[in-house]
């Protein structure tokens, strides 16, 4: 449980910390300078937007070569830059009218979030090519998770945190132990319902699409495969993901809304998130993996936002979300229902 009352997510969010103004911060989407308290990183925000998601297309569309890692780097670049500019612009704007919530957009937050891990990906892929590094799967595995965790709890820390949107403590992020622990244990006792919830859908799901999703860390066979997946899975993402998913965006959407919404909201973006890369023979074939890979998660996602509200601490949602993978894992590795296995978060 939270510290105080106003560790509590739901506490946290129930009144801004300004008294609102009634006056609304203009939209991203409203391409004037007018009324802006930072018109300098809207325009330069768009703008790298802009012509990022240019050069990335034309990279993403052009055949492989040094020219086209080059595009797409500088791409990405420009969109992790754009993203950064425009999250600034936005919660400069929403804390000068004494909005709720003064920080970025939960989907700006994603979408930087998404940019930026994939321009460090390209980077330290180009960079083990040229040096004709190969690195046993798993081991490649555990360090791809941790490099995406330093990202999202970095980008976070920047867009969120550092203005005072939101701070750990409101998230729920307490530090005493025996608070961590009875977090963690109120949310992993519901695990094995949601797993059964979750294998019930996919049941239906795969052969209605006719399509299954890949293992987001495949069995390896190994003792030592399946260690380092537990540590990548069921430790180190289930905290990064809760910290975005649930600490930013759910508790941003609670200041706005009611928790039902907050909650379904957070629950789509998490679930949606995890289609991202999804790829096949055929669009109609990526199409499918992309609606079961969703669909199947929307209750485990559902779940660690009501977790989230309900103990009023970020470790409950962790718990659950660790527990979770944990068993899919394990389960995969032994090689049990293989269609459940594809679907931990």
């Amino acid at each position: 449980m939270p510290d105080s009352p106003s560790d509590s997510p739901s506490a946290a969010t129930d009144t801004p910390a300004v008294p609102s103004l009634g006056v609304r911060a203009p939209s991203l989407f409203r391409f004037s300078i007018e009324g802006r308290h930072a018109p300098a990183l809207f325009v330069v925000g768009w703008l790298a937007t802009i012509v990022g998601t240019a050069l990335a297309l034309v990279g993403l569309l052009s055949g492989p070569s040094l020219a086209t890692a080059a595009l797409l780097l500088i791409g990405f670049a420009l969109l992790s830059a754009g993203f950064l500019l425009l999250g600034g612009s936005q919660a400069i704007d929403r804390r000068a009218a004494h909005e709720a919530y003064a920080g970025p957009s939960p989907v700006l937050l994603f979408l930087a979030i998404v940019s930026i891990t994939l321009l460090v990906a390209g980077i330290v892929g180009t960079i083990l090519d040229a040096l004709g590094v190969e690195v046993y799967p798993p081991v490649g595995d555990l360090v791809s998770v941790g490099l995406q965790a330093v990202v999202f709890i970095a980008v976070v820390r920047f867009m969120v945190v550092g203005p005072g949107a939101v701070t750990w403590s409101e998230m729920g992020l307490t530090s005493e132990p025996r608070r961590i622990v009875g977090g963690l244990l109120s949310g992993a006792v519901f695990a094995l319902p949601i797993i059964v919830v979750t294998g019930l859908l996919a049941a239906v799901l795969v052969p209605l699409i006719g399509q299954t999703p890949p293992s987001p860390l495949p069995p390896t066979g190994t003792a030592t495969g399946l260690g380092l997946h537990l540590i990548a899975g069921a430790g180190i993402a289930p905290f990064a993901e809760e910290v975005v998913f649930r600490g930013a965006a759910l508790t941003a959407w609670l200041r706005t809304s009611g928790p039902t919404s907050a909650i379904v909201r957070s629950a789509i973006l998490f679930a949606a998130a995890h289609a991202l890369g999804i790829t096949g023979a055929t669009f109609g074939q990526a199409f499918g993996v992309a609606v079961v890979a969703t669909v199947a998660r929307l209750p485990v996602a559902l779940a660690l936002g009501w977790v989230y509200v309900r103990t009023g601490t970020l470790w409950g949602s962790i718990g659950l979300h660790a527990a979770f993978n944990a068993i899919l894992i394990v389960v995969s590795e032994a090689g049990l229902a293989a269609p459940t296995a594809m679907f931990w978060g």
